[in-house]
């Protein structure tokens, strides 16, 4: 498969989308990023990597870390874990608080914020060694020892951070949050505010295209079931209340951050990281989510 001759054959076919979503601009250190960006890269199991656009800029991965920090705690925690957050599609908003309520303060899902939340307390081991854990993790399974936290967006976040707090402390009211709010609600944020570039996120997302272990070094970061287990969560609820949509039209199980980025991954054979940072109204990437839709109708690898 000649998989730089499609995607630069995409990038093509998207520039017109490119500029034409929204930036998003209630994290005000994320409405500085520039509009006209793309970025795309393939990454193969087989160590192959193919580029285009961007594929050097780094961006705030926001809720794509929540499959890091899940990942992190389905070692730690096991089954444990789903006893305090769903497993289900929320269909509604990724912030929404209304359906916090009427679950008694379960999340719906570990990929929307209150379930995210929720997995950063579950992790919890102090403010500073938790965000240490998660950063050497990603650093670790990116091959980028490079890799860090952008302050200003994480400041950006604390500061305007209002609903994801309201939320924190709602959940803390239902007994289904262990640590102070403010202390898991640093975690969350710093999480959010990693930044990689697309050959980094691609490469980090290889050990789900591979049974649980990264081809690069040959440690087992997840064990076969998880691993199976992370995949049906990220096609039933990684891109919010899109995923049906999303399914609909790319067939990958995925991640996506109001960064722009989203992953996806082809089991058993490679990984793609798309970057765009205009989003469409659920709070994708619109010229990323087309990049991938096209991505697996050239390439025919759909796991449909």
């Amino acid at each position: 498969m000649d998989y730089q001759k499609i995607i630069e054959k995409i990038y093509d076919e998207v520039k017109p989308l490119i500029e034409k979503g929204i930036v998003a601009d209630y994290i005000p250190a994320l409405a500085k990023t520039p509009a006209n960006k793309f970025a795309m890269t393939v990454s193969t199991v087989n160590g192959e990597e193919f580029c285009v656009g961007d594929v050097d800029d780094n961006f705030s991965i926001q809720s794509i870390s929540k499959v890091f920090t899940l990942t992190i705690a389905m070692n730690m925690i096991g089954d444990d874990l789903w006893k305090r957050v769903g497993r289900e599609p929320s269909g509604n908003s990724f912030n929404s608080l209304v359906q916090l309520e009427y679950e008694n303060g379960i999340p719906r899902n570990p990929f929307i914020n209150a379930g995210a939340i929720v997995v950063s307390d579950a992790i919890f081991e102090g403010r500073g060694k938790t965000k240490n854990k998660i950063l050497q993790f990603v650093r670790e399974i990116s091959g980028n020892n490079t890799l860090s936290f952008d302050e200003e967006v994480a400041e950006s976040e604390r500061i305007f951070g209002n609903k994801n707090r309201a939320m924190a402390n709602f959940i803390k009211s239902f007994n289904n949050l262990n640590n102070l709010a403010d202390d898991v609600l640093d975690i969350y944020f710093h999480q959010c505010s990693i930044c990689m570039n697309t050959k980094d996120l691609a490469h980090s997302f290889l050990f789900l295209a591979n049974k649980g272990i990264n081809p690069k070094t040959g440690d087992i970061i997840l064990g076969t079931r998880k691993t199976k287990r992370m995949n049906s969560l990220m096609l039933t609820c990684g891109l919010y209340d899109a995923v049906g949509d999303f399914a609909y039209r790319v067939g990958l199980p995925g991640k996506s951050g109001v960064g722009g980025g989203i992953v996806a991954v082809v089991p058993g054979e490679l990984s793609v990281a798309v970057w765009s940072p205009g989003l469409n109204k659920y709070g994708n990437s619109l010229a990323g989510t087309k990049a991938l839709e096209l991505f697996t109708t050239y390439a025919n690898n759909s796991i449909f």
